[in-house]
């Protein structure tokens, strides 16, 4: 489960309070969600609130960290409010944790592709 589409609702984005909404599909199923940005720091964080009815809240935090030559992303990922928060336990958590290995893997793939090949993308 992940996006499959956003889009920017402010002409700041990412700036501290702008918005960006979004579509989760999982097979058939589909719903829109709005994500606000509650804190950031270029080029080292990103904390965003994520809200998707009837699911509740969420707390989404990035963070970059150099490591060697290269950069480590962290990703920290709670539910705040609504079903979500209700329903959190051991398995919710290992699903996350499988949805974040992907969203990552899928990150690394778009960062690291070389200038030539992002403008045939």
């Amino acid at each position: 489960m992940g996006t499959s589409d956003s889009l920017p609702l402010d002409d700041a984005w990412p700036a501290p309070g702008s918005r960006l909404r979004y579509t989760i599909r999982l097979g058939l199923w589909a719903a829109e969600g709005v994500t606000t940005v509650r804190h950031q720091e270029t080029g080292r964080e990103l904390e965003l609130e994520a809200s998707l009815k009837p699911f509740g809240t969420a707390r989404i935090f990035l963070q970059l960290r150099p490591w060697g030559e290269e950069t480590l992303v962290v990703c920290d990922e709670h539910p705040l409010r609504g079903l979500g928060g209700t329903l959190h336990n051991s398995l919710s958590e290992a699903v996350l944790q499988l949805r974040h290995r992907s969203m990552l893997a899928r990150l690394a793939t778009l960062v690291e592709r070389r200038p030539d090949e992002v403008s045939r993308a």
